[in-house]
């Protein structure tokens, strides 16, 4: 190992100029300051040698994982950037899984985040013979998040935070304990091994592929390729339901539509409790009121109508329901919306009456 790293060494020295970090990512900046990281690293003499080892295998990585899930990348982006955490910390999940929200390690960690069964229960992830939690997109980052915030208040900083997520909270301790610090540099060094090899890499990989990712990217601002746009809602269909039949009401291609729900297993809602959420693209919405009908047994619309509608500039919840001679609280449920906050241009279905429906109709022709 020590004969591999001096003539790695030789070579960086050797072409210094050319691959250098700094030259060739200028978003390291950004990056490393996202995630508690000294810029001096990027002079590091172990990561400049692991650049220069990986660097084309994990742009390879980078484009097919990007592909494979471009789907979710706008939902994980969102939800991160919403409970205050770095948009960045996507790369630790394409790490992870290559955001593939399906995928099963050796170990048998699951899904987008590689959750292990017992820290799933921990953070609230059903894990059962019908559904796994894990599977979820959705609910799989929001516990990732979680677990991250928790690594973070325990550690100081992110980095370390990324690392315990890998080798576990207790073998960081021991490591920061026998290094005498927790600093980067020297917890990574490849001769005093302070973390195993896979730990060392993990982090330098999750900062690689985020300097790669950025200097294309820009934070993904150019990736927004999404067919369904960057909105998802959650809507409540009947226990042992098949997604199959779903798709096709919505006319979604089913694997699609199996992807933002991977946690229910082969497709088939669980027979447990009579009703279950699942995600669809905000845009199929409305197709899924008209398409699909649920008796609520907490709350049941009278109307059989529905309309779309952009939300404009002094729109509020109540002017809308007294314009459509519907109930906030109507809206409300069937938009899934926990306050009365809207947005501009914000995708509303509104439940409207038979009268009020045609007469629309009427004035669009």
């Amino acid at each position: 190992m020590m004969r591999r790293v001096s003539v790695l060494l030789f070579f960086l020295t050797l072409f210094s100029h050319s691959l250098s970090i700094v030259d060739k990512y200028p978003s390291y900046s950004y990056v490393f300051s996202e995630f508690g990281v000294d810029e001096s690293f990027a002079y590091d003499s172990e990561f400049k040698a692991f650049v220069l080892i990986y660097e084309k295998k994990i742009k390879r990585f980078y484009t097919h994982s990007l592909k494979r899930g471009e789907l979710l990348l706008p939902m994980m982006k969102r939800r991160l950037m919403e409970d205050g955490l770095s948009d960045l910390f996507i790369y630790l999940s394409m790490v992870e899984s290559g955001f593939s929200s399906s995928a099963i390690s050796p170990k048998k960690a699951v899904g987008l985040w590689q959750f292990m069964p017992a820290t799933a229960k921990h953070y609230n992830l059903e894990v059962c013979d019908s559904i796994d939690e894990r599977l979820s997109p959705e609910s799989s980052t929001k516990a990732a998040i979680a677990y991250l915030e928790k690594l973070h208040r325990q550690f100081g900083k992110w980095y370390l935070a990324m690392m315990a997520y890998n080798c576990g909270e207790g073998r960081l301790k021991k490591a920061i304990k026998k290094a005498g610090t927790n600093e980067l540099d020297v917890l990574i060094d490849s001769n005093k091994k302070y973390l195993p090899k896979e730990t060392r890499e993990y982090i330098q990989k999750i900062l690689l592929v985020a300097m790669i990712g950025e200097n294309i990217t820009l934070g993904f601002k150019n990736m927004q390729k999404n067919p369904f746009g960057n909105g998802f809602m959650k809507v409540k269909v009947k226990k042992g339901e098949n997604l199959l039949t779903i798709a096709k009401l919505l006319k979604m291609k089913p694997k699609e539509l199996y992807m933002l729900n991977s946690e229910y297993k082969n497709g088939i809602l669980p027979q447990k409790k009579p009703y279950y959420n699942i995600t669809i693209p905000e845009d199929k919405i409305y197709a899924f009121y008209l398409c699909y009908q649920v008796e609520s047994e907490v709350f049941m619309l009278d109307k059989e109508h529905m309309i779309s509608y952009n939300v404009q500039i002094g729109d509020s919840l109540d002017g809308i329901a007294k314009t459509y001679h519907i109930k906030k609280e109507e809206i409300k449920m069937i938009n899934h919306l926990n306050n009365d906050y809207l947005e501009l241009g914000q995708l509303l279905v509104l439940p409207v009456s038979k009268e009020i429906f045609y007469d629309m109709l009427q004035e669009s022709h």
